[in-house]
């Protein structure tokens, strides 16, 4: 939230560096992360529980993909992670529903 008061510091060693250059680095950085947040949110990232490097590098791959898959899936529908999610888990739950697996 920026106030009146609001300062931000940005350490560089590019004493050329122009406010409007500084900007557009920002705006890369708030991309950035936005994608860590949405690649955790969202495909879970950091819930691996394998302890060899081959399973977790797997499952970083397969996050990635998955991740790639939603975000081209949210670019073509024009929605949201939150609403791409929610169709996901929606028809996954109405498609149980009227199949049911597992019987308790």
């Amino acid at each position: 939230m920026v106030t009146e008061n609001h300062i931000e510091y940005w350490a560089t060693n590019d004493l050329a560096m122009t406010d409007l250059a500084r900007l557009k680095l920002a705006e890369w950085a708030w991309m950035i992360e936005t994608y860590h947040r949405g690649i955790k949110q969202f495909c879970g990232i950091e819930r691996c529980q394998a302890r060899s490097e081959t399973a977790q590098r797997n499952h970083i791959e397969l996050v990635l993909r998955a991740f790639l898959r939603l975000e081209f899936h949210c670019f073509v529908k024009g929605i949201s992670w939150f609403e791409a999610k929610t169709s996901i888990i929606r028809q996954a739950v109405r498609a149980y529903l009227a199949h049911p697996s597992f019987i308790f």
